[in-house]
């Protein structure tokens, strides 16, 4: 039962190794055709396009993925510092879909254009949604400590005063509500800013909790003991072989005692 246990571990540990490698080939293809869609445009620039945050935690998850499907293909365990990673990187592009989603939702009301070519749907839909199926079903460690939740939350507000600083010296802005011009004001700027950065700290402390404490792999157990319980195989419901026992020969009568 432990062998097969270990062996089908194994392959499963193969098999995510060889997805993420796919994903991470797949992202590189989406950010490159993504660059070439965008030239395409005259207010097109290259110092903006690697300024939004999506495309900045695209690129880092096409490093997590060739790094970690390597390590799933070539050793039996997680390294210390992979849980943490994919923590991280599954947070930012999971509310990177989510933003991408809500944005485009309201570029209508706000007046500007957001087109949708298939790299964006790739780069803000299929590879978050992956990253999520990869998070919950792959095999591994997934105990994260909570001080990722400072790397989850910092690297956005840094790239935000980044963002604030930049954006008037080159006169754009990734997203509207970063940009003065689009909001009604200081209230509805850090409304939109709050509610990102919660954002955040919710999708990385659901991932915590999710990895610490193994609700679908206890769902999974519990169905797979059901099974086996039904099927009669289960360890706590094996019968054991009873041999007969000898049977003991008829006492005869002896002689009268005096």
């Amino acid at each position: 039962m432990t062998y097969r246990s270990d062996a089908a571990t194994r392959a499963r540990r193969r098999t995510f190794g060889v997805l993420r490698l796919l994903a991470a080939v797949t992202g590189v293809v989406a950010l490159v055709a993504r660059f070439e869609y965008g030239l395409g445009f005259s207010a097109f620039a290259s110092a903006n396009f690697f300024a939004y945050l999506t495309v900045q935690s695209n690129m880092v998850a096409v490093v997590a993925n060739i790094a970690c499907g390597v390590v799933a293909l070539r050793r039996a365990s997680d390294p210390w510092w992979m849980p943490g990673l994919r923590a991280a990187v599954t947070s930012f592009l999971l509310v990177a879909g989510i933003v991408f989603a809500l944005l485009a939702s309201q570029a209508a009301e706000r007046g500007y254009r957001l087109d949708v070519p298939w790299s964006d749907q790739i780069l803000h839909y299929w590879l978050p949604a992956y990253l999520l199926l990869d998070w919950l079903f792959a095999p591994g460690e997934r105990r994260v400590s909570w001080r990722i939740m400072a790397v989850v939350v910092g690297y956005p507000v840094g790239w935000g005063l980044v963002t604030l600083v930049r954006g008037p010296l080159v006169g754009w802005y990734p997203y509207f509500f970063l940009d003065p011009a689009q909001v009604s004001g200081f209230g509805e700027f850090a409304l939109f800013s709050l509610a990102a950065l919660a954002l955040f700290a919710l999708i990385a402390a659901l991932l915590i909790l999710e990895g610490r404490f193994h609700p679908l792999r206890r769902l999974e157990s519990a169905i797979g003991m059901l099974r086996l319980s039904r099927a009669g195989t289960a360890p706590g419901n094996r019968s054991r072989r009873r041999w007969p026992r000898p049977r003991r020969a008829p006492r005869t009568a002896g002689p009268p005692r005096r």
